[in-house]
Order: structure tokens, then C-alpha cells, then sequence
């Protein structure tokens, strides 16, 4: 469950920043502190 949370943390950074760089700058910020938050570092949602 850890490396699947890892993968999607790292996809979800991935993307924000993509989002950033097209000129969408909130939204792709939201998208990066929800990739933070649901990494295995970072306080999980669903523990």
C-alpha cells in the first residue's frame, strides 16, 4: 500500500507542477500539497 500511495504522491507533484508551468498556478499548487499530503512521508489520508 506504500509504494502505491508513493507513486501517486509522486504523480500527483508531477502534474502540479506540469499545471504550473501551463499558467494554472493555484490550482496546480493545491494539486502538489495534496500530492505531499497523501505521500508515504507526509500525513497520509487514509491511515
Amino acid at each position: 500500500m506504500a509504494l502505491i500511495l508513493w507513486i501517486l504522491a509522486v504523480l500527483l507533484v508531477i502534474y502540479g507542477i506540469v499545471m504550473i508551468f501551463r499558467g494554472q498556478v493555484l490550482l496546480g499548487i493545491v494539486v502538489i500539497i495534496v500530492g505531499l499530503l497523501v505521500g508515504p512521508g507526509g500525513v497520509s489520508l487514509f491511515t
